[in-house]
């Protein structure tokens, strides 16, 4: 009898072991990066009716981002502000079959959205953030993210913004963009160029 309790006892002993170290290492493996390509639409590029600063060269930045995505067979999410003109997702980085995308009414792209779920299914830890405006939706998307326990790398020059008007002073995009990027870099964010990351990627 005793001998019998000995060996329930040490099968007690390795189940909580496996428990505490097995599981979170498993959990580490299955864990899923994600893109996520934040409004990177027709209505923010010349011609449209709210153009950037240089939205051109951050969509093909994106563009790069979201190639080396699909090549690695990693996750791909767009989300896109419903509009009623120049809503459709820009052509450098139209979305494939394969990759969900989510429209939204407000700011934030998890706020009445199935954004957080759809994370959260697929596994999601990590997320790799582009897009447009870059002090409006993509920075509303990162300091969630971050909330819901997210670690976020944003690509800085995979994101564009414009000039802003304060009490009739004019901050240029260009102070707007690095300023963001300042404000979110290392507390909500990694911040990173295409270059870095896809270097990062890469190893």
């Amino acid at each position: 009898m005793r001998t019998f309790k000995n060996i329930v006892g040490i099968s007690s002993i390795v189940v909580f072991l496996l428990a505490v170290f097995v599981h979170p290492a498993q959990e580490k493996e299955n864990s899923v990066t994600a893109l996520l390509l934040i409004d990177i639409q027709d209505f923010y590029f010349p011609g449209g009716r709210s153009p950037l600063e240089n939205p051109e060269q951050a969509s093909l930045n994106a563009q790069k981002i979201l190639e080396k995505f699909r090549e690695k067979g990693m996750l791909v999410v767009h989300i896109r502000h419903n509009a009623k003109s120049g809503a459709e997702i820009h052509k450098h980085v139209t979305p494939i079959k394969e990759e969900r995308v989510i429209s939204k009414d407000h700011v934030n792209g998890f706020k009445d959205t199935d954004l957080l779920k759809d994370l959260r299914t697929n596994n999601v830890k990590q997320l790799v953030i582009c897009g447009m405006m870059t002090h409006m939706c993509v920075e509303a998307a990162i300091r969630a993210a971050h909330d819901f326990g997210f670690d976020c790398i944003l690509v800085g020059d995979a994101c564009a913004t414009r000039d802003l008007n304060f009490k009739n002073k004019i901050i240029k995009a260009a102070d707007v963009h690095l300023s963001t990027l300042s404000s979110l870099d290392g507390y909500y964010a990694k911040v990173m160029n295409t270059e870095e990351y896809l270097d990062f990627l890469a190893r």
